[in-house]
């Protein structure tokens, strides 16, 4: 009975010593001295190319995972439509001008016999006081003085409302012709395209989504640091980043930005010290000349924060 219960217990601390063994076996090593580890998501800067006006897409070079450079055609719109009404609008400009230029020259010349108006008034009350006109005459003269100035007061009407026909005219030519020339989509940047929003021979309205470019030349990576480390972490500090899709590479970056203030662990955000609740973030700046590394990915990366430390040949995430 002693002796069974002996080998049990050998047994039992064999197991236990066995699964220890195989834990530490299995668990990746700790991380090195000098070295601190994040995880985040890759992100770029996304340009939304939108369609300022609404006409049939005659020509697309839209294709997703395409690089472009700046000025690059991404879409031609039809213009037929803006160009019959602005043809129209051009038309009702001139016509405007016209109206008002004949309504100014009435204008000068209602003025001109108001004041004659004006003067013959004037006269004719001199005289009827010395009793040279009849008031039958200075009556007749203070009517063609008021029939000369209320023509003034129509035509000057006239004028400021055939100015305002001409320029409301002009103003909707200058629109029709400013998007007449927004009908050629071009590329505002250097960049890939990432999402293609649009197909030859769809409508494109104003403020829809034509494509989404980013420069993934140019990307970067936030991840966050416990408040306890955050003090190690200096602006163009090295750093490698590694992706699931490419699990034998290392990708350059170094620190760009760290963030003034601390804040609770994200949650979508795994800490090697779970007990760190206030974090600060760290953003990256990675190396991507291929390309490779694109928009959501999600990435492991560590920062040397002590110069002197050799980089180990293999990065492993912390548990």
């Amino acid at each position: 009975m002693r002796k069974t219960w002996l080998w049990t217990l050998i047994g039992v601390i064999g197991l236990a010593a066995v699964s220890y063994a195989l834990f530490l076996w299995l668990s990746p090593p700790a991380l090195p001295e000098g070295f601190l580890y994040g995880n985040g998501r890759i992100e770029a800067t996304e340009v939304m190319v939108s369609a300022e006006v609404g006409a049939r897409v005659l020509e697309s070079n839209l294709v997703e995972g395409r690089t472009v450079q700046a000025n690059d055609l991404l879409v031609r719109l039809d213009e037929t439509d803006l160009k019959t009404r602005l043809r129209q609008a051009e038309a009702n400009a001139a016509a405007a001008r016209r109206a008002e230029t004949q309504v100014s020259r009435q204008l000068d010349t209602a003025r001109h016999h108001a004041q004659t108006a004006d003067a013959d008034l004037a006269r004719y009350r001199k005289l009827r006081e010395t009793g040279d006109v009849s008031a039958q005459m200075l009556d007749r003269a203070e009517n063609q003085q008021r029939e000369a100035r209320g023509q003034v007061e129509t035509l000057a009407a006239r004028q400021a409302q055939a100015a305002a026909s001409r320029e409301a005219a002009s103003r909707e030519a200058e629109l029709l012709r400013s998007q007449t020339g927004k009908t050629v989509i071009r590329a505002p940047s250097a960049g890939t395209i990432l999402t293609k929003g649009i197909e030859a021979g769809e409508i494109a309205s104003p403020g829809r989504t034509i494509a989404v470019i980013a420069d993934l030349a140019r990307i970067e990576l936030k991840i966050y640091v416990p408040e306890s480390e955050i003090g190690k972490i200096r602006l163009n500090d090295p750093a490698r980043v590694r992706v699931d899709a490419f699990p034998q590479r290392y990708f350059e970056a170094r620190v760009a930005r760290v963030d003034a203030r601390a804040q609770f662990t994200p949650k979508d955000v795994h800490m090697p010290d779970e007990r760190a609740r206030l974090v600060f973030g760290v953003v990256l700046a990675v190396d991507n000349p291929e390309g490779y590394l694109k928009p959501g990915m999600p990435a492991d990366a560590w920062v040397r924060w002590k110069p002197e430390a050799p980089w180990p040949e293999k990065l492993s995430v912390p548990r």
